[in-house]
């Protein structure tokens, strides 16, 4: 499987198999992603991957206590504006949509909600923490690394889901873990094999055309660039 492939083949999965991940499959997804591009060579992430009777144990917890009295940090915005209002509001619509929940079902949507508290049922759970006094850009760095552990969960047959609703319990995971105050929780990712029968593995979210997010400057069109290439020439 090539890169190109498994950026296709990637979409946030809420409902896996109980098979379990071995420790060694789930180690080697944790190392490899930490050839994460980063400024400085920083590494700001800190994770902590739970499974078997701890990550039981956490989700009790978590169950048991709900959510913080505030998040760890704003997921989103305050008064988000447009688009990204209306890209947030569609892709709940659709969600729902795909597993047959309305919008005046709350209990539904509520019930569907609360599964992020459990992983979606996944064998394998991983907290992502940073230091507080890191800045955006190590914040960018953590991104770079979750981005690689999701494509290569794709290529070992995995699936995984990161959920930054995880910011609601960040006390709670702080405390189970014994996390020191200088760390903060970004995120969890639920990871484990896809239940390829569970309808709700059939939503994929859109993307928005290029045309709304991409300007391009000076680049010759492909006819002009390979006029330009030397028969025999070694590039």
């Amino acid at each position: 499987m090539n890169v190109s492939d498994a950026i296709t083949r990637r979409t946030s999965v809420r409902a896996f198999l109980p098979q379990s991940v071995s420790e060694s499959v789930m180690r080697d997804l944790l190392e490899r992603a930490a050839r994460a591009p980063s400024g400085g060579n920083l590494q700001p992430w800190r994770l902590h991957a739970l499974a078997g009777t701890p990550l039981k144990q956490l989700l009790n917890v978590v169950e048991a206590r709900g959510p913080d009295s505030s998040p760890g940090y704003a997921i989103y915005p305050p008064d988000l504006w447009e688009p990204y209002r209306s890209r947030r509001s569609q892709n709940g619509e659709q969600l729902y949509a795909s597993i047959g929940i309305g919008r005046e079902n709350k209990a539904g949507r509520l019930a569907q909600l609360m599964k992020n508290a459990r992983f979606f049922g996944a064998p394998a759970g991983v907290f992502i923490f940073i230091d507080r006094g890191m800045g955006p850009p190590q914040w960018a760095d953590l991104g770079m690394y979750l981005q690689n552990l999701l494509l290569l969960a794709v290529e070992r047959g995995l699936a995984a889901c990161p959920q930054e609703y995880w910011a609601l319990y960040s006390n709670t995971v702080s405390e189970f873990l014994e996390i020191p105050p200088s760390q903060m929780l970004f995120c969890g990712v639920a990871i484990g094999y896809p239940d390829a029968a569970a309808q709700i593995n059939s939503f994929k979210t859109n993307r928005a055309p290029s045309a709304e997010w991409l300007s391009m400057r000076g680049f010759a069109s492909d006819s002009v660039e390979s006029a330009r290439v030397i028969p025999g020439a070694t590039l």
